[in-house]
Order: C-alpha cells, then sequence, then structure tokens
C-alpha cells in the first residue's frame, strides 16, 4: 500500500470518526429533548416502589375512577399544628364535630338573646356553621360550547375571568350575585387553547398564556382596550408557559415553561429579568408561599415540587432550591398555596393531592426514588385511563414527608387544578379539586374524606374555584359549560327558581339515581346557551310545583333562600 493509499484510508477514518461522533451528538441531542418533553422516559428493569410484576402496573382501570380512601391515615397530620390551627380555624376545635344542626341552632339562639358578648359570630362560629351550606346544588350560568380551561374569581369576588378553547377571554360581573359578560377579550397568538390565566394584584388587569413565545397582558375595567406583549425569549421554538401568576406587588410575572424553566418577567422594565433551569421536565405549575411573595414553589412532570427563595435566584449564576418535596410517583398538575408561607397541596397524576409543611424537606434518598419510578414508566394520561396500581396505591414511598394524601378523583386528559377553600367563610378546611370523570370533589383536611362530592359534568371539570366570602363554587369543564355549585336545603324542590337551569346533587354521588341521570341528559340535550348564560327555553318542572308558583311563593321563596345563605355571615 502506498502512501496515498494510506493517506486516503486515514482520511476515511477519520471522517468516519467525526460522522460517528456527530451522529451520537444528534442522537443524545434528540433523547434529551424527548425525555425532557415527557415522550420518551428510561426503562429501569425493576421498580423499587412496588414489588409487583411491572406489566401489572399497566392494567388500566374500564371506568378511569380511582376509589375513594375511606380509612386515611391521620398519625402523621393529628400531629400537626395545621391541625390544631385548622380546628380552631373552622370552629370544630371549639364545638365539636358532631351534631352540627343542633350546635347551629343553639349558636343562633345565643347571638339572638346576646349571650355572645360581641353580638355577632367569631370566624370560627361562622365556618364552622358553613359546614351545613356546603355546596350541593348547581346551576348552569355560561356555555361556550367549547373546552373551558380557566375559570378564576378575582380577590374580592366580584369579577370572574373565564378562558376557554375558542381563543376568548370572558369576563363576568359577579358583584350582586349574578353572572353577567361584560367583557369578551379576542386572544392573540394562541396555540391550542389559552392554558392559564391570572388576575393582578388590584384586580384591574389579567395575563394569559398559550403555546406562545410571549405572555400577553390585558386590561378588564377601562373604556379603551390594551393588550400588550409580554416577550420571554425562550430557547427553544416550541414554547409554552404552562402556570403564570402575579407577584404581590404586581411588578413581576412568573411562569412555569416547557423547557423546565422557571420564567421572571419584570413589568416595569418591560423584559424577562430571569430565567432559571429549575426542572428535568415541563414545569406544570408555579405558585407564591405568601404575600410576601419572596418564596415560591414549583412542580413538574418529573414529580418533584421544589421551593425557591426568589433573593438568592440570578440568571447568571447556579440557582439552586432551598428545599424538595418528594413523595408523587408520577408528575404534578397543580400547586397552591394556604396563605401562611408554611403549607401547600400538590395535585398529582399519580391521582392523589399531597399535603405539604415545606419546612420538612425531602431526603436524597426520596428524591432518588421519585426519579426511578418517573423513568419507570410509560403510561400517558392524555388518552389512557388510569393504571389500577395508581388508582389504589398499597405502598408509598418511604420517607415521602407528606401530612396527608387525600384519594378519589381522577387526573386524566389536563393539568387539573386543586385549591384551599377559603378563609373567612370555612377556616380552610377544605381541599377542592376538578376531575376527569366530570365532578367537583371536596376534601375535609381533617379527616382525609371526601365532605362532597358534586356530580354534573359530561366531561372532565379542569378548573375550580370557591368564592371568597360566599359558599359557592364555579367550576370550568370541557364540555364547555360553567357550573355555579351552592347550598340548597332537603325541601329545596319547593324553592327551585323556574327561570334558570338548577338541579340537586347528592353530596356523594347522583350516578347512581335514575332521575338524576334523566335530568342530566336533558341538559346535555339542550345546550345552546349563549356565553353569559341566558337561555330562552323552559325548565320542566312537575305540574305540583308549578301549581305552587304564584308570586307570594316565589318572594317567600326569594326571603327563604338570602336569609338561609346570609346566616353565617
Amino acid at each position: 500500500m502506498n502512501s496515498d493509499d494510506e493517506d486516503r484510508e486515514s482520511s476515511n477514518r477519520d471522517s468516519s470518526s467525526m460522522s460517528d461522533e456527530e451522529s451520537d451528538t444528534d442522537i443524545a441531542t434528540v433523547l434529551t429533548q424527548l425525555i425532557r418533553s415527557g415522550r420518551a422516559h428510561i426503562l429501569s428493569e425493576r421498580n423499587s416502589v412496588f414489588e409487583e410484576r411491572r406489566e401489572s402496573f399497566y392494567d388500566f382501570l374500564p371506568n378511569a375512577q380511582p376509589s375513594v380512601d375511606n380509612t386515611p391515615d391521620l398519625t402523621i397530620l393529628e400531629g400537626t399544628d395545621l391541625y390544631l390551627s385548622t380546628s380552631l380555624s373552622s370552629g370544630i376545635y371549639k364545638h365539636g364535630c358532631k351534631s352540627h344542626s343542633t350546635r347551629v341552632t343553639s349558636l343562633l339562639y345565643q347571638r339572638q338573646v346576646g349571650m355572645r358578648g360581641t353580638g355577632h359570630f367569631s370566624g370560627g362560629d361562622r365556618s364552622y356553621i358553613g359546614h351545613n351550606y356546603l355546596p350541593n346544588k348547581f346551576k348552569q350560568v355560561a356555555n361556550c360550547n367549547h373546552k373551558m380551561f380557566c375559570g378564576t374569581y378575582s380577590k374580592d369576588g366580584n369579577i370572574f375571568l373565564s378562558a376557554s378553547q375558542d381563543r376568548v377571554l370572558r369576563v363576568f360581573d359577579t358583584s350582586k350575585g349574578g353572572f353577567d359578560c361584560i367583557r369578551k377579550i379576542p386572544a392573540r397568538d394562541v396555540g391550542w387553547s389559552i392554558l392559564d390565566t391570572a388576575f393582578s394584584p388590584d384586580g384591574r388587569a389579567i395575563i394569559y398564556s398559550s403555546w406562545s413565545e410571549a405572555i400577553h397582558l390585558c386590561n378588564i375595567h377601562d373604556e379603551v382596550e390594551r393588550h400588550e406583549v409580554l416577550p420571554l425569549s425562550p430557547e427553544l421554538r416550541r414554547f409554552c408557559i404552562f402556570s403564570l401568576t402575579f407577584s404581590q406587588d404586581g411588578n413581576e410575572v412568573l411562569g412555569g415553561a416547557n423547557d423546565g424553566c422557571l420564567y421572571i418577567y419584570d413589568c416595569e422594565k418591560r423584559q424577562r429579568t430571569l430565567r432559571i433551569d429549575a426542572h428535568e421536565e415541563d414545569v406544570n405549575t408555579v405558585a407564591y408561599a405568601d404575600e410576601t411573595s419572596q418564596i415560591l414553589f414549583s412542580g413538574a412532570d418529573d414529580g418533584l415540587c421544589k421551593v425557591w427563595d426568589r433573593r438568592t435566584l440570578a440568571e447568571n449564576g447556579e440557582a439552586k432550591p432551598v428545599g424538595i418535596l418528594g413523595g408523587h410517583v408520577d408528575g404534578l398538575t397543580f400547586v397552591d398555596s394556604r396563605g401562611d408561607g408554611r403549607h401547600l397541596i400538590t395535585n398529582s397524576k399519580d391521582q392523589s393531592i399531597k399535603l405539604w409543611d415545606m419546612r420538612k424537606f425531602s431526603g436524597n434518598e426520596v428524591q432518588q426514588k421519585t426519579r426511578s419510578f418517573m423513568n419507570s414508566q410509560s403510561w400517558d394520561y392524555s388518552f389512557q385511563n388510569v393504571p389500577w396500581r395508581l388508582a389504589s396505591p398499597k405502598n408509598k414511598i418511604a420517607g415521602d414527608t407528606s401530612l396527608m394524601t387525600y384519594r378519589g378523583h381522577s387526573i386524566l386528559r389536563t393539568l387539573i387544578r386543586c385549591r384551599f377553600s377559603p378563609a373567612f367563610s370555612t377556616g380552610q378546611r377544605y381541599i377542592y379539586t376538578g376531575c376527569a370523570a366530570g365532578k367537583v370533589y371536596i376534601y375535609d383536611v381533617l379527616t382525609g374524606k371526601p365532605a362532597a362530592i358534586l356530580t354534573g359534568h359530561s366531561e372532565c371539570v379542569r378548573d375550580v374555584s370557591w368564592h371568597p366570602y360566599s359558599m359557592e363554587i364555579i367550576d370550568s369543564a370541557w364540555d364547555g359549560r360553567h357550573f355555579k355549585w351552592f347550598h340548597s336545603s332537603a325541601d329545596s324542590e319547593d324553592e327551585m327558581d323556574f327561570d334558570s337551569e338548577e338541579y340537586t346533587t347528592d353530596s356523594e354521588s347522583n350516578e347512581s339515581n335514575p332521575d338524576w341521570r334523566q335530568r342530566e341528559r336533558h341538559s346535555t340535550r339542550r345546550g345552546n346557551d349563549t356565553a353569559d348564560g341566558s337561555s330562552n327555553r323552559e325548565v320542566r318542572r312537575s305540574p305540583r310545583l308549578a301549581a305552587q308558583a304564584t308570586p307570594q311563593t316565589a318572594r317567600r321563596t326569594s326571603q327563604r333562600q338570602a336569609a338561609s345563605r346570609r346566616t353565617f355571615l
């Protein structure tokens, strides 16, 4: 072989080596992107959390509905200061948890004769009485015929903001107990759907996000419409902010994105000021711990909730969380703070809500077990039913530092939200969440069991919002409808408002009730309501009720309903 042949062969080997290296680099890049996006998972031979055969994990429930945990373990929760403070704020510590109706009668009598001293109910008394007025009846207040993705009350409860897949933001006036659409805002640069919204602290502006490289800011009260683009300058071409919120002073917007990063936009400087590589997979949810906006939470598809200190974050430096909460065995869909700077809840695709104390972080072993379990999964919640091992798990990760786990609702198809109930009317005694089965679950924080299961929608309920001062909940569902849930007494059949679509649901479930099924089918067939909830159709009623619907009866009914809703205020 001459020297020219040797040179050519050497050149070919070098070229082949470079080609292989480039190919390996390309493959590594593609795999990294697939893993981060959730389209690929690393499979391990054995799952250290569950010991059964791996094949059995992927047996799916036929009805996609996990079972309620009827014997929750309260050992850890009962020994916490959260249990004591919630018992105090909800009146349980003072009045006990039995014979609510008898206690309410006694409390009303004491207030009437001046035995209360102050002449009015304390916060604990009010919350204790409010337990008797948990929502159990719904009224359809809006139907836009497109999937509802977001729906939240403003801080004062006077405005309700709705966002749906038809790329329209709807602003409703709820200040006088109604639900009147006062503004429709066409959203801009929307991919797939509007995915999240948030009110500014003063309630005069809103922000929203979608599959877009920017978030958008709009005013909702001024006559002249303002619609601003807030660019985030991401590195990915296909980019999305799944969750966003304002800081308490309104100067910053915090967002979590599909590139695993946290973004902070400065509203005064009109620029992105921070981008933190926070998680290994999509960041689905973010929240501030309290009104100081110094501590923030992020939850992602890596199954971990991370706690960050805003004062230590810098884009050019190495950002580290102050702590990590591990215990879920699938991705997180939502985080909500109790507002006390210590406690939070997380909703997860493992079909559970966990209650946490942020002072009790998880160790490295728990974090590694969470990652190991996450890497072993390959089911897709967006189109498959719940794997039976997630629906009713017998084991949990050793070292799980959560205070309590709540089960019964299902998390499928979309990032379903959960929240603490308001302090004013309930003492934050409840955790409530949407459900893929078209229900709203209200869990009692102190018992771990559902206090009410509200059934009515034909498709998944993605968002839920409890009025800050009234015992009313408005949900947002993929059947295109908003329901307002409120309390109605046992004889409410005689007190129906015949000009609206109202139905009563049992506190547990109405699926076995043929009459309820008939009413629901009737409601589903009549799907031509306008966006503001108005309707030009008659609602069926029995001859007995029709005979009772005199003007005098209607007037007395209205007075009784108003009095019952004001009793605990």
